[in-house]
């Protein structure tokens, strides 16, 4: 018989062991397999990525999801706290609205109105809504929305005055307005006599104690006024034919969150909720 020992077993007597070759060989295979199970499973335990198609992604917005809004808070009727302290008011409703429409939660960022325009361009917000006029010069540096809020200006008299029924009308009548506005320019044009007083609330007084015969005042503040008060005795009976317009105000690049804004703004125009949030604050439908 041959001496020869076989390279599967021990020279050990009673051992069948197998060689350190072979052990070494598979362990290596064991930590191969560990590593291969690791690799599989560990992404596996990552969150994945937001999704292209989540909500807002395509605007790049300051909160994922989230529309943020600048607004006052303090210039009742359209952004201000209520009794209880909640953040209320007609463009606090729109903008709520809006964010719906467009799947996307919205939070408030109250900014004082001389430096709202500057936190916009700092991307601390994504939209400013607080009644934001639009004219040439905001045209030209921001992106701004179809107008959410209509509002000329409007001829006021007592409710049983029946001689005033229009701008022709006022020729030799009298009024009461503040100096440095348009609405004491305005009057004046058409011939009245035009007194110098602080302004809205001191002219209105004046016109429901009937010691002047009209004001001239921005039709929402009239509204607003004649809605919180329940003054009954004064009519609004003319308005002018250049209305305020007021929009919501993005940057100049936003364009693609704009164009989706002016289409939610037209569907809650269609649906009527545009009318029923107007109605709320100021008795009638704003928006148009």
């Amino acid at each position: 018989m041959s001496n020869v020992t076989s390279p599967l077993v021990s020279n050990r007597p009673g051992s069948t062991r197998p060689p350190r070759r072979t052990g070494l060989i598979v362990g290596i295979v064991a930590a191969v397999v560990v590593i291969i199970a690791a690799i599989i499973v560990v992404p596996r335990l990552v969150a994945p990525a937001p999704s292209p198609d989540a909500a807002g992604a395509q605007y790049s917005l300051v909160t994922p999801g989230t529309l943020t809004v600048a607004t006052e808070g303090t210039y009742k009727p359209f952004s201000y706290h209520n009794e209880t302290g909640d953040l209320v008011g007609y463009d606090v409703e729109v903008a709520k609205a809006v964010g719906a429409q467009l799947g996307l939660d919205v939070t408030f960022e109250e900014t004082e109105w001389a430096a709202i325009f500057a936190g916009l361009e700092g991307k601390r917000f994504d939209v400013i809504g607080n009644q934001v006029s639009i004219n040439p010069e905001r045209q030209a540096k921001y992106s701004l929305s179809d107008p959410y809020t209509v509002s000329p200006g409007a001829l006021i008299v007592r409710s049983d005055d029946t001689d005033i029924t229009g701008f022709a009308s006022l020729t030799g009548k009298t009024s009461a307005q503040s100096a440095t506005s348009n609405w004491y320019a305005l009057a004046a044009s058409y011939g009245a006599n035009v007194e110098d007083v602080e302004g809205w609330n001191e002219s209105v007084s004046l016109l429901r104690d009937g010691r002047i015969d009209f004001a001239l005042n921005d039709k929402l503040v009239v509204l607003d006024y004649i809605t919180s008060v329940g003054a009954d005795d004064i009519k609004i009976v003319a308005e002018t034919d250049n209305p305020s317009l007021s929009a919501f105000a993005l940057t100049k690049d936003n364009t693609t969150l704009t164009a989706d804004i002016n289409t939610a703004l037209a569907e809650l125009g269609a649906d009527g909720t545009l009318a029923e949030i107007g109605t709320k604050y100021f008795g009638t439908d704003v928006s148009k």
